[in-house]
């Protein structure tokens, strides 16, 4: 019995692989964001007969998947962002959770029959968190402006411990009937965050400096692959926040990696988190679609009309608290900013804070948290209207992922919101530093040179001064056409030599005269020099 059901196991899991694959490449084909349709994809799946029901546990998502995918986001978000958009972060995170309790406390009384204020602030506290993955995932690919993205991963990276804490809180008051006090929340609050503070921190620090000994780059990427999990467990070990110790230790060693991490360590360690952040991501939102066969069939008490329309008019109930909270969080941020903290600070622009609000997107983590509400109160009675509270975090994750999802691209369009950033004037600048330092070093060298190496510097800056162009092209193309297409033909004809490279190696591995091990390193080397050449 075992056996066999491991081999089921086995087969669900290489079935869920194969069918994020699938879904992945048609997302691509049709220029859609692939959570989703992968959640719609898993949607579509879970109405086909005899499809096994494949549970989302909560520890299963808390435990396997949310660490190292908070670890990845956290770890490429650039800290000097982070702090720059830390006002407006903490806003969200923590004002805009409370609000949302509040406000769904407040609503879901004349909004959803048979709901309290006490079942309305439980219901509010599912919902309030944001999901980093969902987030990331999408806002990445629909080319939002890099400081609406980093604002957006931010807040669903640092509003878990004021999620986790108003759950606690509004979990004891259903089932026990406690009222927890402010002072005991501001406590609770301090506790949570300050802990994953320290120990992501901690965590960093130890791990940095143990990788400052570690050569081997597969000894490195292991190391990178468990450190999530390190930060996580010993974080929740201590009562304290395990996201928030991922999010800081994701930080810390993100900022820390460029200097201590191995050229190939480096190289091979991106490949690896790029298939493991897309692998998790896939199954995680399959999952999510997955799931509402199995709700549906725990809610007896009301039609599937009435059930649909309770969702529509909740969720949007839920955008419209988010879009009110942004607007005046923006203009309270702004206020901080330039009346406390006395910085010159532009204005909140309308547009990008409506986008923002609007980007307020719901994944796992909300259908996590309403699936781990206890079945029953302390009285020994079922917990009131549960199924339905499930059913309720099932709609919002799935409007705020494909309606909002979906918009997105036409409304950046609309508003105006693409085309160059700062991000992107940033880039070229410092990509002019850096050659420009160089040319500079090698007309130092070349001076000083004799004549049997002379040569060797004229080429070495003939390579520089060509990618130095190409650079500058991208702002000034038609004073520089001649020399950028000099500059093409160059990469051109490399691409071609190399080609011939390829070949010749195939050629010998073929006929016996090298092994294969030989061929892999020749076309590592060639892979290399061809991805430095895409580069620019």
């Amino acid at each position: 019995m075992e056996r066999a059901g491991i081999h089921h196991l086995e087969l669900i899991i290489l079935f869920l692989l194969l069918v994020a694959a699938a879904l992945a490449a048609l997302a691509r084909r049709f220029h859609t964001p692939y959570p989703i349709v992968l959640v719609v994809g898993g949607l579509l799946l879970s109405f086909i007969p005899h499809m096994p029901h494949v549970s989302l546990r909560p520890e299963l998502v808390f435990l396997v998947f949310l660490p190292p995918l908070l670890y990845v986001g956290s770890s490429r978000t650039s800290w000097r962002d982070f702090r720059a958009n830390l006002t407006n972060i903490l806003i969200l995170a923590f004002g805009l959770v409370g609000f949302t309790v509040l406000g769904v406390a407040l609503g879901a009384g004349w909004l959803l029959p048979g709901f309290d204020y006490r079942l309305g602030a439980v219901l509010g506290a599912v919902i309030a968190t944001t999901d980093p993955i969902a987030a990331t995932a999408i806002a990445t690919r629909v080319g939002l402006p890099r400081s609406i993205s980093d604002i957006l991963a931010g807040e669903g990276m640092v509003n878990d411990a004021t999620g986790l804490l108003a759950l606690q809180f509004t979990v004891a008051l259903m089932v026990t009937g406690q009222h927890p006090t402010t002072g005991m929340a501001i406590l609770e609050l301090l506790r949570l965050v300050s802990g994953g503070v320290i120990v992501g921190l901690a965590t960093g620090f130890c791990v940095h400096k143990v990788s400052r000994r570690i050569t081997d780059s597969p000894v490195e990427i292991t190391f990178t692959l468990v450190t999530p999990y390190i930060a996580y467990l010993v974080a929740e070990g201590a009562r304290a926040s395990g996201v928030l110790a991922v999010v800081v230790c994701g930080l810390y060693l993100g900022r820390k990696n460029s200097e201590t991490l191995s050229i190939n360590a480096r190289l091979e360690s991106e490949a690896v988190w790029n298939i493991l952040d897309f692998v998790l991501n896939s199954i995680v939102f399959i999952l999510i679609g997955l799931q509402l066969p199995y709700i549906l069939t725990q809610i007896h008490s009301l039609s599937i009309t009435r059930l649909l329309l309770d969702g529509a008019a909740f969720s949007a109930f839920v955008i419209v608290l988010r879009l009110f909270w942004v607007f005046s969080g923006a203009w309270i941020s702004y206020l901080i900013r330039a009346k406390l903290l006395r910085r010159e600070e532009p204005r909140p622009n309308a547009r990008g804070v409506f986008i923002v609000g609007w980007t307020g997107m719901r994944g796992v983590l909300a259908l996590a948290a309403a699936i781990s509400l206890p079945n029953f109160v302390a009285s020994g009675a079922p917990f009131p209207e549960r199924h339905l509270i499930i059913f309720l975090a099932f709609c919002v994750i799935l409007v705020t992922l494909v309606l909002q999802g979906l918009t997105l691209p036409w409304l950046i369009r609309k508003l105006a919101l693409g085309g160059a950033t700062s991000a992107q004037i940033e880039e070229m600048e410092a990509r002019q530093k850096i050659l420009n330092t160089v040319l500079e070093r090698l007309h130092e060298m070349e001076s000083n040179a004799d004549d049997e190496h002379l040569q060797i510097y004229r080429d070495i800056a003939r390579h520089y001064r060509g990618r130095l162009t190409m650079v500058n092209a991208k702002d000034d193309r038609a004073q520089r056409q001649k020399e950028l297409s000099l500059s093409r033909d160059y990469r051109n004809l490399s691409r071609d030599l190399r080609d011939v490279e390829r070949k010749t190696a195939l050629e010998l591995r073929n006929e016996n005269k090298i092994n294969d091990e030989l061929l892999r390193r020749l076309q590592r080397e060639l892979d290399l020099t061809e991805g430095h050449y895409l580069g620019y």
